[in-house]
């Protein structure tokens, strides 16, 4: 038993603080600081930081050097042991469009992999292509861009848990409602969409944004698009919070228009994450990074390289939301969506899955299953 003493609780509505935190491997006891601690339990003194429920990434490639496109059990738990660093406890592994049997290969590593690889919680599959459309395709390769077909994921739909689609390809098709009885949450993105055809895809069953504003038609005044459909409607939203691929001035924007409890944060990372500027690689094709920016060739943006603790801390910086409201982008938000009630907050008998990090979001520990990570 371990108890976290002198701490920020970051709960849904408020930081609370004069408590301490008790917990095995799920949450015992969230108790003001005048109750007796258990004589046998292990102290862990915060030292005045925050703590939250660990975070969840629903839109991650890669990180430290490794790719889910690998398709290897090595590769996925090396990505799995790099989150915790960055407060993640929990995420899907995201896919892109590739040859099937380089995606079948992914997928089939991740069902073997989940709930064996230490490290951050493998929660499924995000499975990010080949259903879009060429138009925005952003660093997808084209060559393998398919129309969309359920008998191409039939036989995942026990780990993909979220997928992007193209909806102007295949409004016609049925696609969407076979998603959505296999309990598959679609994820409008990579499209040319109008407002009109994003907003029938939604009525259609589809209830998330793949990367707002990125590799999409965008908002004007008379088209409306899929970005005005995502903001006119309860559909969520990821945002890359890098300040690159959305401008600090449309974070805040999104903010005011969208209910807090319908953003999520996420980062998209690829391999290069963690590990600094230089050459990379992304679904067969070279990457370069600058700083925070990573491109191909032409000049592409290129997935991202960005921590999720950064995005939290940027989102914040951006828009003045309160940390409770921000803390929940990555954490009650994902958790609600995806159905995992034993995750997304500090609440007795829910997982301990923690992470304790300073005004800065800078990362001191993070713990999953109640064990430090």
């Amino acid at each position: 038993m371990k108890v976290i003493t002198n701490a920020k609780f970051i709960l849904p509505q408020q930081v609370l603080e004069k408590h301490h935190l008790i917990f095995t491997d799920t949450i015992q006891a969230l108790e003001p600081t005048d109750a007796s601690l258990p004589p046998e339990a292990e102290i862990i003194d915060a030292q005045g930081c925050y703590v939250a429920p660990g975070f969840i990434n629903l839109h991650i490639h890669g990180s430290r050097g490794s790719d889910t496109m690998d398709g290897t059990s090595a590769a996925l738990s090396s990505l799995a042991a790099s989150l915790p660093a960055t407060g993640v406890t929990s995420f899907l592994p995201t896919t892109m469009t590739a040859p099937w049997e380089n995606i079948n290969r992914a997928l089939d590593t991740i069902r073997q992999c989940r709930g064996k690889c230490p490290g951050a919680r493998i929660l499924g599959a995000n499975v990010e292509g080949p259903f879009i459309n060429p138009e925005h395709k952003g660093a997808q390769k084209e060559a393998y861009i398919a129309p969309a077909a359920f008998a191409k994921i039939a036989a995942y739909q026990d780990i993909i848990k979220i997928i992007t689609i193209a909806p102007e390809t295949c409004l016609a098709t049925g696609f969407i409602s076979q998603c959505c009885r296999a309990g598959i949450i679609v994820s409008l993105g990579h499209s040319s969409a109008t407002y009109e055809e994003a907003q029938a895809a939604i009525k259609t069953g589809a209830t998330h944004i793949t990367h707002l504003f990125n590799a999409m038609s965008g908002l004007h005044h008379r088209k409306p698009g899929l970005v005005g459909a995502a903001l006119d409607s309860s559909v969520y939203v990821e945002l890359i919070c890098d300040n690159i691929h959305v401008h600090p001035m449309l974070q805040r924007l999104v903010y005011k228009l969208k209910s807090p409890d319908k953003i999520i944060l996420i980062t998209d990372a690829m391999r290069a994450a963690l590990l600094g500027d230089g050459e990379s690689e992304l679904g067969g094709q070279k990457v370069f990074v600058h700083g925070a920016k990573a491109t191909l060739a032409d000049g592409t943006i290129a997935g991202s390289v960005l921590p999720l603790n950064k995005a939290l801390r940027n989102f914040k910086a951006n828009t003045g939301a309160p940390l409770s409201k921000v803390v929940a982008m990555v954490t009650l938000n994902p958790a609600r969506e995806l159905g995992l009630d034993k995750l997304g907050s500090l609440e007795v008998g829910k997982l301990a899955d923690l992470t304790i990090f300073d005004q800065n979001f800078k990362i001191h520990q993070t713990f999953i299953n109640g064990e430090l990570a």
